[in-house]
């Protein structure tokens, strides 16, 4: 049976405030994005804006945002499918990629072509795709090594292409003409201390380049932490790409930093930065820039705004995260875009019946817990507090199945259905403690159930809920409440997710027949 889902859409963007905060008048609200979109790398091409971001060991990858007002984006493209075949991407021999896969990608338009760098630690290679059509044409990829860390991309008007990369001491050198590999011989320091302007006690070195040239000047963003204080954004200038650099502290403001700078076609300025908000992730805002003897001023009196003289927020649905009830229409991608793997998937144990209506998981490996687990479907989770729900047929589970739904991270929770010993169980299961633990089980006598995921990021309270329903109608509490956590090991914001995992013997399959998610 198909059930007609309704989406119920009641974002209010929150502000917060950690003192005075003198508001531009206007319609749009910080953060922009209350959810884990970290990294961004943003352009203009006409009227037109579009956003890269990290997603690290997801799958697909490197996702390209669509804006026409900087405020309300969709998920137009991923620059690639799988980012590459190994273990560690595979999650295959005991090997994972939680925490690394591709990071802080940089998106530049040269042209008539759309170029993604971005590079990877797990496989100590750097990676560069391009396109003509951003939104749905074919990325080609080009990879070499070393793996640049936290590169910018940069075509001088020299006709000549450079990357910037490093932490603390930032270096550049010179690509060859068709952007296979560098040219031997330029690689040179760019800036010996680039944390320098924010004094001399720092704990993260300045990293995160992004480079720009406005009117002739080359500015170069970047971000520190001085100890004791905040994530810091560091802007150095210079006439000339060979130097001399004069940096300055640019922001300090409840740690919104990390990113770049962008203009509307009006010619308004703003900064494009994040935050660390708990256990939802790295949420954007943007924070106007006026222009003081050449140099971009951020914010307002030294403070981000929480209005914005930008239009409002229509909402994330369904541009960041959706609903799916499954259903195709002819010609239609087995998966919207808002969907991604943890991890690179095996295409051959999963399907979506488009006609019928349901997303089918079957097992094809032996697994011990959710994070081992091949073929688990994300989306985002999304603040101030989220909930999302399915509804699956567990029909043709095999003994020592797991299935359900689940918010992912490295201290995970989710509520679903073991099979054991020729009987089914509703389960609550956690991982709070550092290691997995079933919390609560009850006897299941029907094949088929309801579940739901409820999280609340609000102040910083980073609390979820579990539940199950016989009915669609009445729900019932399970397990414990989970006190999420950002952990580095994972480096990403909690994710719903949809999983099916085998501990004895493979073949069996569950049903999905919807994923609904309300942002409340």
């Amino acid at each position: 049976m198909k059930f007609l889902l309704t989406t119920i859409i009641l974002l209010t963007l929150f502000s917060c405030n950690n003192g005075a905060n003198k508001a531009v008048e206007g319609e749009a609200k910080n953060p922009v994005i209350f959810a884990d979109v970290p990294d961004m790398s943003m352009i203009r091409v006409g009227d037109t804006y579009y956003m890269s971001s990290t997603t690290m060991h997801m799958s697909p990858g490197v996702p390209i945002m669509k804006s026409n007002d900087l405020v309300n984006w969709e998920i137009v493209s991923y620059a690639y499918e799988t980012l590459d075949d190994v273990d560690e991407l595979n999650l295959e021999n005991g090997k994972n990629a939680y925490g690394g896969g591709s990071w802080a990608s940089c998106l530049r338009y040269h042209n008539g072509t759309y170029y993604v760098s971005t590079f990877a630690g797990v496989t100590g290679t750097t990676y560069i795709y391009s396109t003509n059509d951003i939104e749905n044409g074919t990325w080609e990829e080009i990879k070499f090594h070393p793996s640049y860390h936290d590169h910018t991309i940069f075509f001088d008007d020299d006709g000549k292409t450079y990357m910037i990369w490093g932490v603390g001491r930032l270096n550049i050198v010179e690509l060859k003409d068709d952007l296979s590999g560098i040219v031997e011989g330029s690689e040179r320091v760019l800036i010996e201390n680039a944390s320098a302007p924010a004094g001399d006690n720092i704990g993260l070195q300045a990293e995160g380049s992004q480079l720009f040239k406005v009117d002739g000047k080359y500015y170069l963003f970047n971000i520190t932490w001085p100890r004791g204080g905040m994530r810091t954004v560091i802007i150095h200038r210079a006439d000339n790409l060979n130097g001399p650099w004069v940096g300055q502290v640019a922001l300090q403001d409840r740690g919104i930093a990390q990113g770049g700078m962008i203009d509307t076609p009006e010619g308004d300025w703003y900064a494009y930065l994040f935050r660390d908000y708990g256990s939802v992730g790295r949420i954007p805002y943007l924070v106007p820039v006026t222009w003081e003897d050449g140099w971009p001023v951020l914010g307002v009196d030294g403070v981000v705004p929480d209005t914005l003289n930008l239009p409002a927020s229509k909402g994330l649905i369904p541009g960041i995260v959706a609903s799916d009830d499954f259903s195709r229409e002819a010609g239609e991608p087995d998966l919207p875009l808002v969907w991604q793997w943890n991890h690179n998937p095996d295409n051959s144990l999963w399907n979506v019946n488009g006609e019928e209506g349901y997303l089918r998981l079957t097992t094809g490996r032996i697994d011990n817990t959710l994070p081992e687990a091949k073929n688990t479907l994300t989306q985002r989770t999304i603040g101030p507090v989220s909930t999302g729900e399915t509804y699956i047929d567990v029909s043709n589970m095999k003994e020592g199945d797991a299935a359900g739904l689940t918010l992912l991270q490295q201290k995970y929770g989710w509520v679903g259905v073991k099979y054991e010993e020729e009987s089914k169980y509703i389960s609550m299961v956690t991982s709070q403690s550092g290691t997995e633990e079933e919390v609560e089980r009850i006897p299941l006598e029907g094949e088929n159930i309801y579940l739901k995921a409820t999280c609340d990021f609000t102040d910083l309270k980073d609390v979820a809920n579990f539940y199950y329903s016989l009915d669609g109608e009445e729900w019932h509490k399970i397990g414990s409440e989970l006190q999420m956590q950002y952990t580095m090991p994972h480096f990403m914001g909690y994710r719903f997710g949809l999983f099916n995992f085998a501990t004895k013997e493979t073949g069996g399959y569950v049903d999905f027949d919807y994923f609904n998610i309300k942002i409340l």
